[in-house]
């Protein structure tokens, strides 16, 4: 039998277990809505030691939803490591909604539909409902679970590696799986746009979107106008080699010129009533 103090030092580890969970969700929270936040404030904010919070963002670090860099705590992206799609997803949420939108005039009933792990390519996941019967190829798990039960969209998931950051898979079993198949349209998004051209953080991003690229007919790229502001490593592909390129109508008249200047199709998505 287990004793009284057997049974209270059992609720007694729930009930850290419960109030560490609940503060490295408020933590996330914090860091997410501010960007990024020195981890001594975090520290005077929980009313916590700089050990704990370091323990708490350790454990973030690793599922991929904040990292941590000389006394900060961040969300942000940067040139070389991109940031969470829970992070992502929270940001330009209208200009996101509008291109999703205006994606889905690219797309026609029966065709086969490439998505890539954008949380932009997301938005227009709900409306592919209106042109089924579709397939749909995606390396990306939330795309999955949002599609999974959707009647007449036949899923076909990417396997590979998972990563959490991104909640998508990638690597050589994915691009390998990848180039044996040929879809219709592909539509895509990107990290930053540096003088005409789609850039990403990371080498395993860039390969798996350079292989959907080659295994589509037409390839779409959403791009809202906060990714020419931006800078990322790795050069994935010159925006004139796609089809059209989706902009939201905030984007700066001057870059929407500079595009078309070098023969871009530019297709600016109309404001989001949403």
């Amino acid at each position: 039998m287990v004793g009284p103090e057997e049974m209270i030092s059992d609720d007694s580890a729930q009930s850290r277990q419960a109030r560490q969970t609940d503060r490295r969700n408020a933590i996330t929270e914090a860091v997410m809505a501010a960007g990024s936040i020195r981890i001594s404030e975090l520290a005077e904010r929980f009313d916590i030691s700089t050990m704990t919070v370091h323990r708490d963002l350790d454990e973030l670090e690793s599922r991929g939803l904040l990292r941590k860099n000389r006394g900060v705590a961040s969300a942000l992206s940067t040139g070389l490591v991109e940031s969470s799609d829970v992070y992502r997803a929270s940001r330009e949420i209208s200009e996101k909604r509008a291109l999703g939108l205006a994606a889905l005039e690219f797309v026609e009933p029966g065709q086969a539909i490439m998505l890539d792990d954008s949380t932009t390519s997301l938005h227009l996941v709900p409306h592919l409902q209106e042109k089924r019967p579709l397939t749909v190829i995606t390396n990306t798990l939330t795309v999955m679970n949002e599609l999974r039960s959707v009647t007449g969209i036949t899923l076909l998931g990417l396997g590979g590696q998972y990563y959490n950051w991104c909640s998508a898979y990638m690597g050589r079993i994915t691009t390998a799986a990848i180039a044996g198949l040929r879809a219709d349209v592909l539509v895509m998004s990107t990290s930053a746009i540096t003088d005409g051209v789609a850039f990403h953080q990371t080498m395993e991003t860039v390969d798996v979107k350079r292989a959907m690229f080659d295994a589509a007919s037409r390839r779409i790229l959403l791009a809202d106008h906060t990714k020419f502001d931006k800078r990322a490593l790795h050069a994935m592909q010159p925006l004139a080699d796609f089809d059209a390129v989706i902009v939201d109508a905030a984007t700066d008249k001057r870059h929407i010129a500079d595009l078309r200047q070098i023969g871009v199709n530019v297709v600016i998505a109309p404001r989001s009533r949403a």
